[in-house]
């Protein structure tokens, strides 16, 4: 009888259990019922949203991930411009350690009538190479554009309008003898009986801007008799052979000087920008000299950045550049020699 009285509360616990559990499993089906009942009638937007919502959360580890790399990008792009910073310092500190000399280099371009548009783009690369050459030397010299105007600033103009914000130079719609005492005055022409033997760095040496092929010999000399100033050639003759004419551009008359600033010695100036199609050898070497070259142009120098104009100006710009057809003398394109 006692053992019937136990059995009896278990089956009642066993069956209020089982009455639980067929309650919950209804409770759940109408849930699902009533979620797959309102799911049925959602909007197609509402649908959407829906989607996009457990989309979002499915991707929450993929999120996760990218930002971790997004941080991990910044971090190195961060990194690099401190490098860059420290590498911009060490140039900054470079140019600041330089020792400016007070020698004035002038190139006269009061010849910009002479020539062809052509020409005139080839000075301007010319000029170019001048003002990139003397921010980067160790003894930046006092840089002078004189009779600045005509075609020259009209190219410049329009293929390099930030040439208005160059540093170091002094731009003068004016000639040369007009700002400048005369005595200060050297004409550097290849025409010229006198040879340069040594640069006075109070003396502004000027540099004929025209680029003409020759067709105007001794137009130079003659400017510098005209005035009544000094003149000098470059004492290339004494140091240098060369299996082509004696002619050197405007850029390469400025850094032979930019050259002979920082080493003192005319040689070594002269072979460090002399290009290697002029065949220049030292004296003494004559039977090194090869076959003489042409009269074209063909330099390897690298023009410098500038804004372009179309494809055609800027492949004859390119072989201007490199082009020492120099400015110098007979036509203000020997001026060097």
């Amino acid at each position: 009888m006692a053992s019937d009285l136990a059995r009896t509360p278990a089956v009642q616990e066993s069956s209020d259990v089982c009455a639980n559990n067929e309650n919950e499993s209804k409770r759940t089906g109408e849930n699902e019922e009533q979620q797959t009942g309102e799911t049925e009638t959602l909007s197609k937007r509402q649908r959407k949203r829906l989607l996009k919502s457990q989309q979002w959360e499915e991707q929450r580890e993929l999120r996760k991930q990218k930002q971790k790399e997004r941080k991990q990008q910044r971090k190195l792009e961060r990194q690099g411009q401190a490098e860059d910073r420290v590498e911009w310092t060490g140039k900054k500190r470079l140019r600041r350690s330089a020792e400016p000399s007070s020698l004035r280099l002038v190139v006269d371009c009061s010849f910009d009538d002479l020539m062809v548009l052509k020409d005139v783009k080839k000075l301007h690369k010319q000029i170019q190479r001048c003002y990139a050459e003397n921010r980067r030397t160790l003894h930046p010299v006092q840089f002078y554009l004189t009779s600045h105007g005509g075609q020259l600033k009209q190219v410049m103009d329009e293929i390099n309008k930030g040439w208005v914000n160059w540093k170091d130079v002094h731009f003068k719609p004016d000639a040369f003898h007009e700002s400048m005492k005369k005595e200060d005055l050297v004409y550097l022409t290849s025409d010229s009986p006198n040879v340069l033997q040594e640069l006075d760095e109070a003396k502004a040496y000027v540099i004929g801007g025209l680029v003409d092929h020759n067709h105007h010999k001794g137009i130079t000399y003659n400017r510098a008799q005209e005035l009544g100033i000094a003149h000098a050639q470059l004492p290339l003759g004494s140091f240098v052979k060369m299996n082509s004419r004696k002619v050197l551009a405007v850029n390469h008359v400025f850094e032979i000087i930019l050259a002979f600033l920082e080493k003192r010695d005319w040689q070594e100036a002269f072979f460090t920008v002399l290009p290697q199609r002029k065949g220049a050898v030292p004296v003494g070497q004559e039977d090194k000299l090869g076959e003489e070259d042409s009269d074209e142009d063909s330099d390897t120098e690298q023009p410098i950045s500038e804004n372009q104009t179309d494809s055609k100006d800027q492949s004859e710009s390119k072989q201007e550049e490199h082009k020492p057809v120099l400015n110098q003398s007979d036509s203000s394109e020997r001026n060097a020699a």
